[in-house]
């Protein structure tokens, strides 16, 4: 399991490190650690001996640990610049180590004529060729984006075409949140220390990071059983993929029943069929206007004509994907809910839900909205959303009571409880933007629910194979949603293997 820490609980958790160690201990391993991650990005774009690094320095331990960092590599041979964001307010020490080691330390626009500006004499004298950039800037504590003067330099030395690395968040992006609320680094590489922080994992902080590493700096024993965000690994999910028993038939292995589809869009129920199908129940019914559709492409299926409470016993329900909104369709969401089984709802049934029904119910409901969906349930601006993922969802369960699944370029799982870490899902491609892949999701993750997994689980496992199946099915090109679905098994392979 990848897991991420608050500010607050990184930051106690340091002290509570820092009392143990001799002084300077905790900023020397994450220094060793960053200055092996560069080393590794330029020996990729040539060699370390004769390399042409720029640190860009704030006041804080991040410009320390660049600073320390900077000297490990001028000692290889790198020459190395030091340009001070907040002149006079870098850490000493690791300034004397830059300098001891052969590297310079540049002040912008304190002495003209000398290494004053990324477009002056600094970057001239190397052929205004530079191989690496390290963001030690701000630290997590920053808020708000950079200040202009920052920015500018970020802006010119990234203009270089050198490589970028951040040290521990690519500055200027909120660490507990996930948010850009200015101008930040694009890294495209983060060296992180003791634990990731939510906004490496959430968009749309994430897509800035670039690769990830993590350094330990021995921080685990420090940090709290329970973080604040967890995403799943191959391992975390092959525990929790359900596997049929010697004596299990297609009843005991769960029936999950779909309830989507209507004249207008019969591939959804096809769609949202094609992917219960291949997510680990026994059987699969379906209730509504494309029957006809569905026996066609998958005969197997169980069909009703309705209502879904007559249609026989399930595990769990789905509902919504390409229902319409008629009176119909939101009789039918109604008697769904009114079911005492787990509920999903998708689509148009979240248009059609009545939000007290799904407080009362006793029985678990999962909702999968995207953005737009998901701000229309809130009453807020789609943007809104967009940029505060984490709080969106969040928000979303905690109003429903309810397992909420966003989707997006990160999808994020969380439930009511606040105590339980919100889920972030690691796969995925963005060739996933295509009509009906959601509807194929939510049938994966109602196969789940039926077959037994809980609904936090059922959720993220859907959202892990569904990503990692588009994967296969894209490789690199334009895919289907129905391709998605073929591509399950290879991912449910995959995992299991």
């Amino acid at each position: 399991m990848r897991t991420a820490y608050s500010v607050e609980t990184v930051r106690a958790a340091e002290r509570a490190l820092m009392d143990r160690l001799p002084e300077g201990a905790l900023m020397q391993r994450a220094a060793a650690g960053l200055a092996a991650a560069c080393a590794d990005v330029l020996r990729r774009r040539g060699r370390v001996y004769g390399a042409r690094v720029v640190l860009l320095v704030g006041s804080g331990d991040n410009g320390g640990d660049a600073l320390y960092a900077g000297a490990r590599l001028a000692r290889r041979g790198a020459g190395v610049r030091a340009v001070l964001t907040s002149p006079g307010r870098a850490h000493a020490g690791g300034a004397a180590a830059l300098l001891a080691a052969g590297g310079r330390v540049v002040e912008p626009g304190t002495a003209p004529g000398e290494d004053t500006a990324p477009d002056g004499p600094l970057t001239a004298a190397w052929g205004g060729h530079v191989d690496l950039v390290v963001d030690g800037i701000t630290g997590i504590g920053g808020r708000g984006g950079l200040r202009p003067d920052a920015a500018a330099l970020v802006r010119a030395f990234t203009a270089t075409g050198a490589a970028v690395v951040a040290v521990d968040l690519p500055s200027g992006i909120e660490a507990d949140t996930g948010e850009v609320l200015g101008d930040a680094v694009r890294a495209d590489a983060t060296v992180t220390f003791g634990t990731y922080k939510p906004g490496l994992l959430v968009d749309p902080a994430a897509e800035r990071a670039g690769a990830l590493h993590l350094v330990d700096i021995g921080l685990g024993p420090e940090l709290p059983d329970v973080p604040d965000l967890e995403a799943l690994q191959y391992a975390d999910l092959a525990a929790l993929l359900p596997v049929p028993a010697n004596e299990s038939d297609k009843y005991r292995r769960g029936v999950v029943g779909i309830v989507a589809g209507s004249a207008r869009y019969p591939g959804a129920a096809v769609l949202a069929v094609s992917g219960a199908l291949r997510g680990g129940a026994g059987a699969v019914r379906y209730v509504g206007p494309g029957g006809g559709a569905v026996i066609a492409r998958h005969p197997e299926t169980l069909v009703h004509a309705g209502p879904p409470s007559k249609a026989g016993q399930v595990q769990a329900w789905v509902v919504g994907p390409g229902l319409g909104d008629g009176a119909e369709a939101a009789e039918a969401v109604g008697d769904v809910l009114a079911a005492d089984v787990p509920v999903l709802v998708d689509a148009d049934g979240l248009r059609l839900l009545d939000r007290d029904a799904v407080r009362a119910r006793t029985a678990p409901t999962v909702l999968t909205p995207h953005a737009g969906e998901a701000a229309a349930l809130l009453g807020v601006p789609r943007e809104e959303v967009e940029a505060g993922r984490l709080a969106a969802v969040r928000e979303l369960a905690e109003r429903h009571r309810a397992t909420v699944l966003l989707k997006g370029s990160t999808t994020l799982v969380a439930g009511a409880d606040r105590n339980v870490p919100v889920r972030v899902n690691p796969t995925g491609t963005s060739w996933l933007a295509t009509a009906g892949s959601g509807d194929v999701l939510s049938g994966l993750t109602g196969s789940l629910l039926a077959a037994g997994l809980v609904p936090r689980d059922a959720a993220s496992a859907g959202a892990y194979l569904h990503g990692l199946a588009a994967r296969y099915a894209a490789d690199g090109s334009p895919v289907a949603a129905q391709d998605v679905a073929e591509a399950i098994p290879a991912a449910w392979r995959d995992v299991r293997a």
